[in-house]
C-alpha cells in the first residue's frame, strides 16, 4: 500500500499493480493486522476512477471472489465456482462477508482494503493462496486447503482481469451483485463488533452501507466494523 501511493503520486496510471509473495507489516481495517506469510497474493492496485464511492470496496469483494472462483480443481472437478458456487445460500462456501473479507467454506481466505491517496484509489486485495497453516487464533484457509492447486501468479491474472469490470459497473449493479452473493447481507443475524450491535442484516443503502435492524426495530445504517453471525 507504501509503494502503490508513492507511485499514485507520481502520477503512475490506472492498473498500476505493485504485488508481494509476503508483507512483514501487513494492515487490515482501522490498523488491524493481516496475517501475510508466504505463499498468498499480496497486491495494491492504482485506481482512477471518475467516482469513487464506498461501492468501490463492495466491487473489489466481487472481483477477489471471482478470482478464488476461477481457480480450477484436481482431476477435472471443474473448478472453485463449480463446486461451490452453486450450493444454496445457507450453504454456500464462496460467500462474501461485510464489507472485505471473502470467505471460503466459512473462514476468511482473501481481505480487501482501500484508501484514497490524492485523486486515487490505492486498492489492496490479499488473497491465502498456497499457505499450508495459519497461527492457533486465526480464522483463515487457503485454496490449498480447500482442495484447489494454482499460483499467486494466476490468481494475480484472474484478478485484475475482474477488477476493472466491476469498477465500471454502476452502483446500484455492484449492490445487487454483492447481496446476490453474500449470506451476510439480508436476514442474517449478526454481531457488528466495534458498535456492539446485534440485529437482522436488512440489505445495502444506495451507498453500499449495511442496513441493521435491531430487536427493538430500530433500523441502523452500519458504516464500518466487523461483522460476525451470531451464534
Amino acid at each position: 500500500m507504501t509503494a502503490a501511493a508513492e507511485l499514485a503520486r507520481e502520477g503512475a496510471p490506472h492498473g498500476t499493480a505493485v504485488v508481494a509473495d509476503e508483507q512483514t507489516a501487513g494492515i487490515g481495517r482501522h490498523g488491524h493486522s493481516w496475517h501475510s506469510q508466504p505463499g498468498g497474493l499480496y497486491v495494491s492496485i492504482i485506481l482512477r476512477l471518475p467516482n469513487a464511492t464506498p461501492i468501490v470496496m463492495l466491487a473489489l469483494g466481487l472481483a477477489a471472489r471471482d478470482a478464488i472462483a476461477s481457480v480450477p480443481l484436481p482431476y477435472g472437478r471443474g473448478s472453485v465456482s463449480a463446486a461451490f458456487l452453486n450450493r444454496d445460500r445457507e450453504g454456500v462456501a464462496v460467500d462474501l462477508r461485510w464489507p472485505n473479507d471473502v470467505l471460503l467454506n466459512g473462514r476468511k481466505c482473501a481481505g480487501v482494503i482501500a484508501q484514497r491517496e490524492g485523486g486515487a484509489v490505492i486498492a489492496g486485495i490479499g488473497i491465502n493462496v498456497n499457505q499450508t497453516a495459519f497461527p492457533e487464533g486465526i480464522d483463515a484457509t487457503s485454496l490449498l486447503l480447500a482442495g484447489a492447486t494454482t499460483s499467486s501468479e494466476a490468481v494475480l491474472e484472474a484478478l485484475l482481469n475482474t477488477v476493472d469490470r466491476y469498477c465500471a459497473e454502476e452502483p446500484a449493479e455492484v449492490r445487487r451483485m454483492f447481496e446476490a452473493s453474500s449470506s451476510y447481507a439480508r436476514n442474517r443475524r449478526v454481531r457488528v463488533e466495534q458498535d456492539d450491535i446485534e440485529g437482522i442484516t436488512q440489505g445495502l443503502d444506495a451507498n453500499g452501507f449495511l442496513l441493521v435492524r435491531q430487536d427493538n426495530g430500530q433500523m441502523t445504517t452500519i458504516l464500518a466494523g466487523g461483522v460476525r453471525p451470531c451464534s
